[in-house]
């Protein structure tokens, strides 16, 4: 039988509903039916602190397969994890989720963690906590692409170098497996007929002589695609062919100033060309600017970008896609075999300290940073006019790599494969923490590895000089009153204290005590032994009752 994970589960990370959809929402949801498909008859199992989270995860799953079958795992019941053997995390934020397992024990269950971008510095600092965050071999940050893979190494060797420089160059270092597994997408949401593509066009006004370019994703100059060449090679194109070309930019604009940039754009610097927009959030209008198009073109040139899912979806589609030579494009699109492949340019190391320094500082914000970046990465307009004349001018052509680039979807990018290379990642992560458990090295380190993370201890111990004394076992109890359990019985019900339910002793563990205290003071060791109350339940108690002046000390 193939593993499944628990899922970390709240709905940002996995809803299409959100107003500012993201890719990591996109990917989140994917990733989601792709879990509901691959469970093979199991249950799958929503990790949150929230009931109405884990209600929302239920009801998405049933969406997905009505025969699938949910079920909730509170967040500190650890134990369950335990069980299952892996948690998926759906970011890199690894860090949090192994301080919490160290209450079960680093070998109890695997973390699976995935990149999304890595430009900012929420993510950044998420990658280098893995270098003091208890992960282990057994646990994996998934790098979407083999540029993600370079990002992540560098960033973790430069905070190596500088904890050598601290610490000495001795301290050892245990880092996660970082194996890379591309997204995936559900090729047959994009397998469109030829009559899909008849009534998309006409849904889209689109003629039998209109050669149409799409690009599909958050239209954003400055943290996705800056259209400016697309819009100049088009128009360049469509003067020197004398073809029909329109445009389609199918997706969802920041604000209203974003999109009339967008559309004076290509007003301006495409005028023979017609521009379409399309919002993207709507699944129809999406379904139309797919089957509708002749060619997919994404000139993605921002370092927010780390993988880019929107080709494989084209290639799903059938269509030729021309792309910008770079981060994860680079392992999705074969060049000259799907598409084509134009190359980028971006000034060397050290030029971009001032950037990194600004943003650092807070002088210039996320968004402003990666567009004074953006502003510098350009690519070769000629050979992005040349292989966009090539395409629009040569149907066969465009067939055929269409036919590639399906093709190649399918067999490597659809989630029916990409889920079993999920699968089988956290076979192998358990096998790791196996083979651990039984070895006599790794054994000694388990047992004398701390069960509790340095800033997440015991508050009774954290603040325990606080107080003037520390109620210890021998520490004598007075009942103050012969009508302490009814007064018991109203205090809980009472604002001041019925907030705290989850301290509050029940009402038969209260009678116990009084029953016992009417007759004599005890100490609280003697208090527990007479009421057959286990010592620390009894120490808790007690305080309750004296916060309420109930017992005195």
């Amino acid at each position: 039988m193939l593993l499944n994970a628990a899922i970390l589960f709240e709905p940002d990370a996995y809803l299409l509903s959100e107003p500012k959809l993201m890719g990591r929402q996109a990917a989140g949801n994917s990733f989601l039916r792709a879990a509901v498909a691959g469970c093979d008859g199991q249950a799958l199992y929503a990790y949150t602190p929230h009931q109405k989270s884990a209600v929302i995860f239920a009801n998405l799953v049933q969406t997905i397969k009505p025969s699938a079958t949910a079920q909730w795992i509170p967040s500190d019941r650890l134990d369950l994890l335990n069980q299952i053997g892996t948690l998926y995390l759906p970011g890199p934020g690894l860090d949090e989720a192994a301080k919490l397992r160290l209450r079960a024990g680093s070998a109890a269950y695997s973390l699976v963690g995935v990149t999304h971008t890595t430009a900012s510095h929420r993510a950044m600092d998420a990658i280098t906590r893995l270098l003091s965050a208890p992960v282990m071999p057994w646990d994996a940050l998934i790098c979407t692409s083999t540029a993600v893979l370079e990002t992540v190494k560098l960033l973790l060797n430069a905070e190596i170098e500088a904890l050598r420089e601290r610490f000495g160059s001795q301290i050892q270092i245990t880092l996660p497996q970082l194996p890379v597994i591309p997204l995936g997408i559900h090729c047959d949401d994009f397998d469109f007929t030829e009559e899909n593509r008849a009534n998309a066009r006409k849904a889209l006004n689109i003629e039998a002589d209109e050669i149409v370019l799409v690009f599909v994703g958050r239209l954003s100059f400055h943290a996705k695609a800056h259209p400016h060449a697309m819009y100049l090679a088009a128009q360049e194109v469509a003067k020197a062919t004398g073809k029909k070309i329109t445009l389609v930019q199918c997706g969802w604009f920041g604000n209203d100033a974003i999109q009339a940039s967008f559309v004076e754009g290509a007003a301006q610097f495409c005028p023979d060309v017609r521009a379409i927009f399309v919002d993207g959030r709507i699944p129809e209008l999406a379904r139309h600017s797919w089957a509708g198009a002749d060619i997919f073109i994404s000139l993605s040139d921002n370092i927010q970008e780390t993988f880019g899912i929107t080709p494989i979806e084209a290639m799903a589609a059938g269509l030729p896609v021309i792309v910008s030579d770079w981060n994860g494009y680079k392992d999705t699109v074969r060049d000259g075999i799907d598409g084509f492949r134009i190359p980028t340019f971006m000034p060397p190391p050290n030029l971009g300290e001032n950037f990194a320094k600004s943003h650092e500082a807070g002088t210039v914000n996320y968004d402003i940073y990666c567009g004074l970046i953006c502003q510098t990465i350009s690519l070769s307009m000629a050979t992005l006019v040349e292989k966009l004349t090539i395409l629009v001018e040569n149907s066969d052509l465009r067939q055929k790599m269409g036919n590639a680039g399906k093709i190649q979807a399918r067999t490597h990018f659809d989630w029916s494969v990409i889920y079993k290379k999920y699968q089988t990642l956290y076979a192998e992560l358990q096998n790791l923490r196996h083979a651990a458990q039984q070895n006599e090295i790794w054994q000694k380190k388990l047992n004398t590895a701390s069960r509790i993370a340095a800033n997440r201890l015991d508050p009774f111990y954290s603040f325990g000089h606080y107080p003037t004394t520390l109620i210890q076992p021998e520490t004598v109890v007075v009942l103050q009153a012969n009508d302490t359990l009814e007064n018991y019985a109203k205090l809980i019900k009472n604002p001041l204290f019925n907030y705290a339910t989850q301290v509050l002793p029940s009402v038969t563990m209260v009678e116990k005590i009084v029953t016992i205290l009417n007759t004599q003071n005890l100490t609280i060791n003697e208090l527990s032994q007479q009421s057959d109350i286990n010592l620390g339940e009894t120490v808790l108690a007690v305080a309750v009752l004296a916060k309420m002046d109930l017992v005195r000390f």
